[in-house]
């Protein structure tokens, strides 16, 4: 039962699942279409370092600008 946000559950302690930092741009796509100009086989980590953020939320509020 997915009870977080994006479809992410919650773990032992309540929490929401963040994404993890070895998850492939591709998959974040299709609910993230601002992702579209990075390459598929890059992950989330390798985005994060190059923007200099650390949770794909604020690499979302960067490439919004």
């Amino acid at each position: 039962m997915a009870d977080g946000l994006d479809g992410r559950h919650r773990d032992k302690n309540g929490r929401i699942d963040e994404k993890h930092g070895n998850t492939k741009i591709k998959t974040l796509k299709p609910d993230y279409p601002e992702l579209n100009n990075f390459h598929n086989e890059d992950t989330l980590s390798q985005v994060e370092d190059r923007y200099g953020v650390d949770s794909l939320d604020a690499l979302l509020k960067k490439v919004r600008k």
